[in-house]
């Protein structure tokens, strides 16, 4: 019998790390280095071994036994994602024995599996619809049995039990990835189920609505809460002027899922695409991002002033941006000592709405209800953001009326019958759809900062910067840091996403072991172009792609400052006066104090 080498991943052992192995896979010879899994191997050599329950380097169980094959000289089928080649091995992916285990295999997760796939926001894009297809499974063998559970659907985050198969992805992701561990095991044997850790309810857990666990979920047991029908009704009402703003990151992403290739997928195009849904106006949240820094770098150079003249700052160093909602949250559960040290700039959505509903509401010469205020965003966290209590404007009437994902948006658009690849560009609205470059930047990991870094410059010398000198943040290292000169002023920054590596930062900040300026810190793995509300590709982490789409508009664009976009310069003159003038504090700032989280304070 073959011994399987079952060494742990990652080992580099100095005799095995870079030896060669031949070994054949359904007839086919392939030479792969030591410590390979079988699957990727597999892959290698263009053999596809299903897969449910696999992320590469993350979640390597084996649990869903949908990836066994059989390996000669072995008694039993073994997993393909967690066993490793060795040399002369003979492997075969698809024989009878191997397709019939598979196949029943997903029988039994069938049948514990709410099948009414038609009313599935993952219908044709799950992998066990896929693999279940491609299998040839039209009836169950076995008793059906679904696990329902209740929840909160009011929350951001939804799961529904009964399409759970018990990969562990998202036990994995939230506390692997971003350090919560949010999910967890509950109950045992046939009973054991997947949900809060304790089975606290949803809304009294820390979990912080990232929306991770959403996006590395194979089927449709996780999604966001979907607002679609409230907008609809929205633009179906006459009394209602529906307005709608387009996150930075959304356009690298939004034609994904509609067969749009990235170079076709405008933001122009998108604009054409939601006025047929049915938006009056179109707008670029890319604006708001410009009057983010306006106001953000304002305040950071006011807080650095106020240090070099040697006054006192209870709120402590160093500051952190506050345009993530999920990073927010996660501060106020986990690490409340640094509330006070968050930006109280509100993110760019919720700028947009305060203006939209104040300056643009008198542009209109109509009464501010009237204006609902829609967002696209990359984020589930941004559904928490602007439902709020201190993120309402007179009245009480909230900046942004809805948020919704990308997946959302592109619902939307499918059930309107828009035929997207025959429409063609068309520019944004006035006066907020005009972003520049640095606005763009602000949906991947480290443009806030270098936005910020840039104008900072300007505000401080008088005078542009090249928009390229300070490029020390970019990249997908979870935890960047570099020192911007500002005019003979050192300024140490530092750049983190993801919830586990922001967790890393502030434990080190904490610990007096690292010491900074100005702090970016994103919650999703690559800044919000890898965020909980964008398309789904499962297996794929898309982030440094999309990232690449803005890094280039950026560098193409015409205006790659903010303090140069003319829209946000005659918001000031016109409405706000300067930057952290009595009014623009008013509306574009808050206290992070107003609110909390169910646990804040008891870490």
């Amino acid at each position: 019998m073959v011994e399987l080498n079952k060494t742990t991943v990652g080992d580099n052992s100095e005799n095995g790390a870079h030896n060669m192995v031949k070994i054949i896979i359904d007839n086919c010879e392939v030479v792969v280095p030591e410590h390979t899994t079988i699957l990727d191997a597999a892959k290698s050599a263009g053999i596809q071994i299903p897969t449910l329950c696999y992320l590469r380097d993350l979640n390597e169980i084996g649990g869903c036994r949908v990836c066994l094959v059989e390996v000669e000289g072995c008694d039993q089928l073994v997993a393909a994602c967690n066993n490793y080649v060795l040399d002369g091995m003979m492997v075969h992916t698809n024989s009878p024995k191997a397709r019939e285990a598979r196949r029943t295999n997903v029988q039994l997760l069938l049948s514990q599996h709410d099948s009414q796939c038609t009313s599935c926001v993952r219908s044709g894009n799950c992998n066990l619809q896929t693999i279940a297809n491609d299998l040839g499974i039209f009836y169950l063998p076995y008793q059906r049995h679904l696990a329902g559970e209740g929840w909160d659907f009011d929350f951001p985050i939804i799961r529904e039990n009964d399409k759970c198969i018990k990969c562990m992805r998202c036990i994995k992701v939230c506390e692997s990835v971003q350090g919560l561990g949010i999910w967890d095991l509950t109950n045992r044997a046939t009973h054991t189920a997947v949900g809060t850790r304790g089975r606290a309810p949803i809304g009294k857990t820390d979990c912080v609505a990232c929306g991770q666990c959403i996006t590395h979920c194979p089927t449709g047991a996780l999604r966001e809460r979907d607002d679609t029908e409230t907008v609809f009704d929205a633009l179906a009402d006459p009394d209602k002027i529906v307005v709608v703003q387009i996150a930075p990151a959304v356009r690298s992403a939004w034609g994904e899922e509609l067969g749009i290739p990235r170079e076709e997928a405008t933001v122009e195009r998108l604009a054409c695409v939601l006025r047929r849904v049915g938006f009056e106006y179109v707008f670029d949240t890319d604006f708001s991002a410009d009057l983010t820094i306006m106001e953000e770098g304002s305040e950071l150079l006011e807080r650095l002033g106020a240090a070099a003249k040697g006054e006192d700052d209870s709120r402590g160093w160093p500051m952190f941006t506050s345009c993530c909602p999920g990073w927010v949250r996660f501060v106020k559960a986990r690490y409340p000592e640094f509330v006070d040290s968050l930006s109280t700039s509100k993110s760019p959505q919720q700028m947009f709405g305060a203006i939209a509903k104040t300056y643009y509401a008198k542009v209109l010469g109509v009464e501010p209800e009237r204006l609902f205020v829609v967002s696209v965003m990359p984020c589930t966290a941004k559904k928490a953001e602007c439902a709020l209590p201190s993120m309402v404007g007179e009245g009480g009437a909230p900046d942004v009326d809805v948020a919704l994902t990308v997946r959302e948006m592109v619902r939307m658009i499918r059930a309107s019958h828009v035929s997207v690849e025959t429409l063609a560009e068309e520019p944004l609205d006035t006066p907020l759809g005009f972003g520049t470059g640095a606005g763009v930047i602000f949906g991947a990991t480290g443009g806030v900062m270098e936005a910020a870094v840039r104008s900072a410059y300007y505000l401080v010398t008088g005078k542009n910067p090249d928009a390229d000198f300070f490029t020390d943040v970019r990249g997908l290292d979870g935890w960047k840091e570099a020192v911007a000169d500002i005019d003979d002023t050192k300024v140490r920054v530092a750049v983190a996403h993801g919830l586990g590596n922001a967790a890393r930062l502030l434990d080190a900040i904490r610990d007096s072991r690292v010491s900074y300026d100005f702090v970016e810190v994103m919650a999703c793995p690559g800044g919000c172009v890898g965020g909980g509300g964008q398309p789904i590709h499962d297996g794929c982490e898309l982030a440094a792609e999309r990232g690449q789409v803005l890094w280039g508009l950026d560098a193409a664009a015409d205006i790659r400052f903010s303090h140069e976009n003319p829209d946000v310069q005659a918001c000031y003159r016109e409405f706000l006066g300067a930057p952290l003038s009595p009014l623009a504090e008013e509306l574009l700032h808050t206290d992070h104090r107003a609110w909390s989280m169910p646990n804040e304070g008891t870490c």
